[in-house]
């Protein structure tokens, strides 16, 4: 998470440099890769200076680089290829707290199309969903051997819910999707609830996820030790 972050925010961080802002909106804005001259052109800035930007750019992982004969010539006397910026495919996003709408999004459109060809109930669908991804997720980790409580923390600090094991317990001092469940209190707790039990299901922890909201707080949290089948229903999310 630390390192996924510090990449984004480098990412980000280096369009506040007004030149290397403006050329990375050129870029970007170009239906196809551009040559630093021309960038170096639009901008207003030296060529030297334009290709100094866009390699820290490419650096970044903002832009992309290719190249290709502009003249559409090939063979002896074609020339040498220029080298080319477009904009990069990876999407940056950077939030403090964190945020993964990306996530809740990918879930619930999941969801409501499993719904529209099964007939099941949009909650319910989505509850199924959330727990498939959680089990994707913890497989995905490879966290390895360890207490039971600490593993589950250590795949759900990945995602953004800032974990704290205390007393037989993991409280979660974050929800990555805070603005929807405050707006979309019982199906998207609902959801989380599912999701984390889908975690520990898949690392077989000896742990139980129920919600528990409290203000300041995730409205999920794990205790240690099994309380039954599946995750614990708790109290209500309206409680948020």
């Amino acid at each position: 998470m630390h390192e996924d972050l510090a990449s984004q925010a480098g990412g980000v961080g280096s369009l506040a440099e007004p030149t290397r802002r403006a050329l990375y909106l050129y870029v970007a804005a170009q239906p196809d890769a551009v040559g630093r001259e021309e960038a170096a052109g639009a901008v207003g800035v030296p060529a030297h200076t334009a290709k100094f930007h866009l390699d820290r750019l490419v650096e970044e992982g903002l832009l992309d680089v290719e190249y290709r004969r502009l003249t559409g010539r090939s063979g002896p006397g074609a020339g040498r290829p220029a080298k080319l910026y477009r904009r990069s495919a990876r999407e940056f996003s950077v939030s403090l707290p964190g945020r993964r709408y990306d996530l809740a999004g990918d879930v619930l459109a999941a969801a409501v199309d499993r719904a529209g060809r099964t007939g099941v109930p949009v909650a319910q669908a989505v509850r199924d969903v959330a727990a498939e991804t959680g089990r994707q997720i913890a497989a995905a980790a490879d966290v390895g051997e360890g207490d039971d409580l600490d593993r589950t923390a250590e795949v759900l600090g990945r995602y953004g819910y800032e974990p704290r094991t205390t007393g037989g317990e993991v409280c979660l001092a974050n929800c990555p999707f805070d603005r929807l469940a405050t707006r979309h209190t019982e199906l998207v707790c609902g959801m989380n609830l599912a999701l984390i039990g889908g975690v520990v299901e898949e690392l077989e922890a000896d742990a139980t996820p129920e919600l528990a909201p409290q203000p300041g707080f995730c409205c999920v949290r794990v205790r240690e030790g099994r309380r039954g089948r599946g995750p614990s229903s708790g109290r209500s999310p309206e409680t948020r």
